[in-house]
């Protein structure tokens, strides 16, 4: 399978690396070319991986490659335009997320895809996660959620705010776990160094019954993401980046101590501080009747060659992808319905002060 990459920036280069590693190992895949129209870039990029670079999609296609496949990690304001122009040759894509930057351009690339039978996987690579991989199967009614989403600030994404950034990861994976319609968005947002929101609170509620609620920064001093969810008769949180999981059931036995792992963190100042304060108002520093800790099996794994070996496999069989692109859309729709939210609280609160004109 010949492959190709469109944009070679901090995402693409990881996406580089991958399909480059996939090909060494022997898989089925080749990666023979990309697409950057910075020249530092396309330079180090055609050095590092012997592929030739070009600048732009049109020069790609003209040299008929016979590509089959092609990873889109451009700005996410050139995503149509890029992606459509690819599936308009018949490629297969997987392209990072957002899926695009409005609803129109992503009904329109979920029509092109549906139309010529392109597989179209968004980049939604937290599902893709070892530990929510291992979680999703087990699934009860989930009727709350807790995400949270911290990240330092860095100069990269800025030309989308902190929802299409960071907490659209989240948006995705609650949208999945909830199975139900959105009723009702809340959301307040503010620019802290950057001309868009920086750091946003959002709470949705579903027509299930189910509420969620999303904090997101990008100008914290710590890195966090996890999610906590409550489902009858038991609690599960999930560490991303520790890839981890634990479940605290109701089961009605009499139940132990705190489990090894658990006790350890608790007595080295580690431990999740939520959780922390969960288990210290529950008196859980003892025996524990009733209650049964577990922490599922989680398989290693890189997530964004989950990702991609996920997204092969779709090409290679003609199965819908694991993220199809009507997830994508749906988790884009969520993301702008909280921008628009964002942006009607800011006007009854007074704080247009906050944004530079025009953001």
């Amino acid at each position: 399978m010949r492959v190709a990459i469109a944009g070679t920036g901090a995402f693409g280069r990881n996406h580089l690396r991958v399909y480059r590693e996939l090909e060494q190992a022997g898989l089925g895949v080749a990666l023979v070319a990309a697409v950057e129209p910075d020249s530092a870039r396309a330079a180090d990029t055609a050095a590092k991986y012997a592929i030739p670079v070009f600048s732009s999609v049109d020069e790609l296609l003209s040299a008929d490659l016979h590509l089959n496949a092609a990873s889109v990690a451009v700005p996410t304001v050139h995503h149509h335009e890029v992606a459509s122009a690819l599936l308009d040759a018949g490629l297969d894509l997987l392209v990072e997320k957002p899926l695009a930057a409005t609803l129109v351009e992503a009904n329109d690339l979920v029509e092109r895809s549906e139309k010529s039978k392109r597989i179209l996987q968004p980049g939604h690579l937290e599902r893709f996660n070892p530990a929510v991989l291992a979680v999703q199967p087990q699934l009860r009614r989930p009727m709350f959620f807790e995400a949270h989403r911290l990240s330092i600030f860095t100069p990269r994404s800025l030309d989308v705010d902190v929802v299409l950034d960071l907490m659209i990861h989240d948006l995705d994976i609650v949208l999945t776990f909830a199975k139900s319609p959105v009723r009702e968005v809340r959301a307040v947002g503010l620019p802290i160094l950057s001309p868009k929101v920086d750091i946003a609170n959002v709470r949705v509620e579903f027509e299930s019954g189910c509420v969620a609620n999303f904090t997101a920064s990008r100008v914290s001093t710590e890195r966090v993401r996890k999610l906590r969810f409550f489902e009858p008769r038991q609690y599960v949180s999930i560490d991303y980046a520790r890839r981890d999981v634990l479940v605290i059931r109701l089961d009605g036995q009499s139940g132990g101590g705190l489990p090894p792992e658990i006790a350890a963190a608790l007595a080295s100042g580690k431990a999740d501080p939520v959780l922390l304060a969960q288990l210290a108002a529950a008196g859980l520093d003892g025996p524990a009747p009733g209650l049964s800790f577990g922490k599922p099996e989680v398989a290693p794994g890189e997530p964004l060659r989950l990702e991609i070996e996920s997204f092969l496999g779709a090409v290679r069989t003609r199965r819908e992808p694991h993220v199809t692109a009507r997830q994508g859309r749906d988790a884009l729709a969520l993301a702008l319905e909280i921008q628009s939210s964002m942006a009607a609280h800011a006007h009854r609160a007074g704080l247009l002060d906050f944004f530079e004109p025009g953001a």
